[in-house]
């Protein structure tokens, strides 16, 4: 059977396949998950995603869809959902106008009922009327199963829900069916593609896991998150995207409430396209950071980063360019283009060799007069120091130290 878009669902041959199709439709999975994918259409099992907000879960499904040619349906999950926006329900509305357009049809069923008791009674045997598929509110789940075409099911964010309702999706999950009392059991014809994503709120229950394929996701690595950006053709020239990529990587170390994840990666890289950068630009980045830091306390860290990020930057630019004005390097000796301090009665010039700069550098009186008590005439004869007065200063200084 054709899926809605004219497109025959596909079933993969193989896990290069898988990895080729997703590309095909812009999403680059690594090995590990492109093997999780083809097992979850070979064996039929569901597959639960678990991981930071912002790696690529939700994508996934959507590229599935897309590459299989399959029907997207979507079960957005919060606290205090219950099964009927999850499953189904009655159109409650429906039936009270349908019971009141079918009044006069509804006074012939008991007319000719003696008392109470025998007017339901009759009402009773027509009651299917009112529970039949003609009121049953279709919610995802049980929407997913009575689809007469192969879809794909994304039950997003199943860590915000209730645990109320992780025993609700048991049955589908291990079946691939839900039951209506009353109506019966529906099962699906088509397997779905059925797709979970945790954040991490909370522990899943053991249940769940165990009826599930997992599988942990994690920030790629810089080529691979490099990769990324290329392949949504954002527009941004190399070097930016690279440095781009830097910052947002280092901005995932800082503690922050809500790192960027590649979504906000992506939309940085669109900002900062459509802003026109062709080279690495503190002051862009710093103005355009409400597109990855959502909180102030986040924003001051990103802020933070950012300036180390442009120091560091700028020092390494120096080193490359060279400092004319700095005298000395990381040897102790004057580095190429660097002036050495002057020597006097040597001319600088002249390039002497080591011996003969340090001999210049130990003349004595090259400091000139008065300096640590040398005179215009030269340095200050030395005065002698007798015994005796040696044996009392040390006699002096031997009894302070006891005392």
């Amino acid at each position: 059977m054709s899926s809605r878009n004219g497109h025959r669902p596909h079933s993969f041959s193989s896990v290069g396949e898988v990895t080729s199709l997703l590309s095909d439709v812009g999403y680059l999975a690594d090995r590990p998950l492109a093997t999780t994918v083809y097992l979850q259409d070979q064996l039929g099992k569901p597959l639960l995603l678990e991981g930071p907000a912002g790696v690529g879960k939700t994508e996934l499904a959507k590229a599935l869809a897309a590459a299989t040619g399959r029907r997207l349906l979507r079960l957005q999950c919060y606290e205090g959902q219950d099964e009927t926006k999850a499953l189904y329900e009655w159109d409650y509305g429906k039936q009270m106008l349908y019971t009141q357009i079918l009044r006069e049809k509804i006074g012939q069923v008991v007319a000719d009922a003696d008392d109470l008791p025998s007017a339901v009674e009759a009402i009773g045997r027509h009651d299917n009327v009112f529970f039949s598929e003609r009121f049953l509110a279709e919610r995802p789940l049980l929407r997913a199963v009575r689809s007469p075409e192969p879809v794909v099911l994304l039950i997003d964010e199943v860590d915000r829900a209730d645990e109320a309702l992780e025993a609700v999706l048991l049955e589908l999950l291990a079946e691939y069916q839900v039951s209506v009392p009353e109506l019966g059991t529906f099962t699906a014809e088509h397997v779905p593609y059925v797709v979970l994503t945790s954040n991490n709120t909370r522990d899943l229950s053991a249940a769940l896991k165990r009826r599930c394929l997992h599988l942990s996701l994690d920030y790629p690595s810089a080529e691979r998150e490099l990769d990324i950006i290329r392949s949504k053709s954002t527009g941004l020239p190399e070097a930016v995207a690279t440095h781009l990529v830097d910052v947002v990587r280092e901005l995932r170390q800082q503690g922050m409430r809500k790192p960027p994840g590649i979504s906000e990666a992506l939309d940085w890289a669109r900002t900062l396209a459509v802003l026109g950068a062709s080279e690495p630009d503190t002051e862009l980045l710093t103005d355009t950071i409400s597109v990855v830091a959502k909180y102030d306390r986040d924003v001051e860290r990103a802020m933070r980063v950012l300036r180390d990020s442009s120091e560091r930057r700028d020092s390494s630019e120096l080193q490359e360019q060279g400092d004319p004005g700095r005298i000395g390097n990381d040897r102790g000796a004057p580095g190429e283009g660097e002036r050495r301090a002057p020597v006097p009665g040597v001319d600088p010039d002249d390039e002497p060799a080591g011996a003969a700069l340090r001999a210049a550098r130990d003349t004595p009186g090259r400091h000139g007069a008065g300096y640590y008590g040398e005179s215009t005439d030269g340095p200050a004869p030395r005065r002698p120091v007798s015994s005796s007065q040696g044996e009392r200063s040390f006699a002096a200084n031997h009894g302070r130290g006891k005392r």
